[in-house]
């Protein structure tokens, strides 16, 4: 592999390799990186893909807008190409629809990999499927122009690409029943007060930015990274005590593994 190696381009979406940094580029800035099926898979193929010496995954948009969320052709009769139009999987069994929604979902699940640190650049619009795609990440940098909304809700439907538990998790129950409910527009430095962008920046810094953040997570230990990643995440559904024990049980794995003891 060489020093910047490109993994996967089609339907969208661009997987570059750079050793330890991979870079997700949505690659449709004419339609503001809309979102279909074909998009969807991509990415699911692109986590795939993923070399294991990557470290960090940083997730960008090409042109003015990071995602203005799902392809409106997805609610025409016709849908897209080759697909079956979300009406005809209404219409079809629900354990098939189901299925469906389901495999939509996985395009959207393996940013949260132990083994990765994810970061969101976004700038622009990021709506719908391109708020919960920027929510799926571990982290997101922001340019100051950004425009997050959920939208689902004016359609007759609900956000179902697993952004409701990040979302709930980042700003609270109760801030996130009214963004969703009303589809308002979140921007800039609601987003950083609230915790749903960890840094806010003008909109040509923002891959600078990101990058300075991928160097930072790179220079540390690989291995202490892992672990303290899965700590923070478990925390969300440990209890104090419990927290404890973890905290004990990965610091001995990483002594231990200091100290060249292997189990």
């Amino acid at each position: 592999m060489t020093s910047l190696d490109t993994v996967l381009d089609k339907d969208g979406v661009r997987l570059t390799v750079d050793e330890a940094v991979a870079t997700v580029t949505l690659t449709h800035p004419a339609k503001r990186n809309a979102q279909s099926p074909a998009l969807w898979r991509a990415l699911t193929e692109a986590g795939r893909a993923l070399p294991g010496t990557v470290r960090v995954v940083v997730l960008r948009g090409e042109g003015m807008s990071f995602s203005a969320g799902l392809d409106r052709q997805a609610f025409t009769p016709e849908g897209f190409d080759g697909e079956p139009s979300f009406l005809d999987m209404a219409r079809g069994p629900e354990a098939e629809l189901d299925a469906i929604i389901a495999e939509y979902q996985e395009a959207f699940t393996w940013w949260r990999r132990n083994d990765l640190v994810s970061i969101a650049a976004v700038q622009g619009h990021a709506i719908g499927a391109g708020f919960q795609l920027a929510l799926a990440c571990d982290l997101r940098i922001v340019a100051e122009d950004v425009q997050f909304a959920m939208r689902e809700t004016s359609l007759g439907l609900v956000p179902d690409l697993t952004g409701t538990h990040p979302l709930v998790h980042l700003v609270g129950y109760a801030r996130a029943l009214e963004i969703c409910a009303t589809g308002r527009f979140v921007h800039a430095e609601e987003a950083e007060r609230t915790g749903l962008a960890n840094l806010v920046v003008p909109a040509d810094q923002l891959d600078a930015a990101a990058g300075d953040l991928t160097a930072a997570l790179v220079a540390a230990p690989r291995d202490a990274v892992v672990e303290t990643k899965a700590l923070l995440a478990g925390a969300l559904s440990r209890g104090y005590e419990e927290q404890r024990v973890a905290e004990r049980a990965a610091q001995g794995r990483r002594l231990r593994d200091l100290a060249g003891i292997t189990d």
